[in-house]
């Protein structure tokens, strides 16, 4: 007979590591939240599920970081741009093919993050994942993980949630709505490609130059403000469309399409962003095995048709996939203040602003690009989670509404949020005082400290 739940037993947790800040999740947001409380002048420790850091760039391969970047653009700067210079001056980067960013490498970042994290003196704990919070009533005093050790438990004065899905909020007991499934920006299985090349490639893409405008393809509708339409835009279409027409691609499979990043010297064509992946979930696993595989399939199918309809691709490859599947979307916090649509399109001042970010909205049919200087600030009340005491929430699961999150979830925006996050917990930290209460001057002059432009 099968029952619907079991009782486990009482167990004895070992207390495995003590530290003031506990960053749990090293993507950029979770990455940047270490490094700024290290550089605070606090102890750190950092717990990351997988055996690398970077999150969406290293994990997944998301290599474009600030592809939205043109000439007048204004950005916060900060721990976000040093990614960019670090892994540019170690051999990890290279110019992006829309804008004036560099694109990383995914693979070299994970020495870059390397680098980072043990120059700054973060104690870092790769392949444990994060079970359970240690509660003392309302207040956070650290987490459980799991990993081939066993169960173990690591307790701090602050914690910050840098998972991307809010999971220590959530948790903990704070209210963190997860978008409908049939409403979440798309998934993607991210893959990087060799054989190309280069000169035919090149030579097509010039002569059939394919702009902002032309993400409009029927199966979606992409609303602009005007500006980005005749900006070029490294997509690929065509390719599939006639291969569905030949029948190499099923019919139903309308939405493969999308951009590369950087065609290389090599013949390497990489970070491949063509398939997109509705109604996954990014917090329910069985979800994300269905997307996995079916993501994997896609790219296959995608490869063909670039072998036969697009030039230079003719002896393409496969050179790797990400590590596991692109989650765009699923949970935010209920935070103290939840940013708004109105504060994303209309540069949204705020008097305890943690650092800017570009007006660059890419998400639900939305696509903003930042070229004429205008930014918003990011506020530090975002971050703070109702009901919670000793709890930050940096990267993606800031609150906000849906249009706030198509600008906030972005990884140089998660690496504003997350810097702030750090400076705050650090702050906390030294004043022996709880998150939301700390003194935003001080905290304002470490980012500026930390060369982050906050207004």
């Amino acid at each position: 007979m099968s029952l619907d739940f079991i009782t486990e037993p009482t167990r004895h947790v070992p207390v495995i590591h003590h530290t003031d800040v506990l960053v749990v999740g090293s993507g950029p947001g979770g990455l940047a939240a270490a490094l700024a409380a290290a550089r605070a002048g606090v102890q750190v420790c950092m717990v990351e599920r997988f055996g690398c850091y970077g999150g969406n760039i290293t994990v997944v391969g998301v290599e474009g970081l600030a592809w939205y970047r043109h000439e007048a653009t204004i950005e916060a700067n900060g721990i976000g741009r040093e990614f960019e210079d670090r892994a540019k001056a170690m051999g990890a980067a290279v110019p992006e093919s829309q804008s004036l960013s560099y694109e990383l490498d995914s693979e070299g970042f994970k020495l870059v993050a390397d680098r980072l994290v043990e120059d700054a003196g973060i104690h870092g704990m790769m392949h444990r994942t994060f079970v359970a919070p240690v509660m003392e009533g309302d207040r956070i005093a650290g987490i459980i993980v799991e990993s081939k050790a066993g169960r173990e438990a690591i307790l701090a004065k602050v914690v910050i949630d840098a998972t991307g899905d809010a999971d220590v909020a959530v948790r903990c007991g704070a209210p963190a709505p997860k978008t409908p499934s049939e409403h979440m920006q798309a998934a993607s299985v991210m893959f990087h490609l060799a054989g190309v090349n280069k000169a035919e490639f090149m030579a097509e893409v010039k002569a059939d130059p394919q702009t902002y405008k032309d993400w409009s393809t029927g199966e979606w509708t992409v609303e602009t403000d005007g500006k980005e339409d005749d900006m070029f835009s490294p997509f690929l279409k065509k390719p599939f469309a006639k291969a569905i027409e030949e029948g190499i691609i099923p019919k139903h499979l309308t939405t493969i399409a999308g951009t590369w990043g950087a065609m290389h010297d090599t013949g390497e064509l990489t970070y491949m962003n063509l398939v997109h992946l509705a109604g996954i979930d990014g917090t329910d696993p069985d979800s994300m095995t269905r997307g996995e595989v079916e993501g994997r399939k896609q790219a296959m199918l995608a490869i063909e048709a670039l072998r036969h309809f697009m030039p230079g691709c003719k002896g393409v490859r496969l050179r790797n996939f990400g590590m596991t599947i692109g989650i765009r979307d699923t949970r935010k916090i209920d935070a103290i203040y939840n940013m708004t649509e109105a504060d994303v399109r209309h540069q949204g001042r705020f008097e305890d602003t943690i650092g800017i970010y570009p007006e660059f909205i890419d998400g639900y049919g939305i696509l903003i690009i930042p070229t004429t200087g205008r930014y918003m600030h990011i506020p530090y009340r975002s971050m703070l989670p109702k009901g919670i005491k000793g709890l930050l929430v940096a990267g993606r699961a800031i609150g906000g509404d849906m249009v706030a999150h198509a600008a906030t979830r972005n990884m140089a925006c998660c690496a504003v949020a997350g810097q702030g996050a750090g400076v705050a917990a650090a702050q906390a930290v030294k004043s022996n005082c709880d998150v939301d209460m700390v003194d935003m001057d001080a905290v304002q002059r470490e980012l500026i400290r930390q060369g982050v432009r906050i207004q």
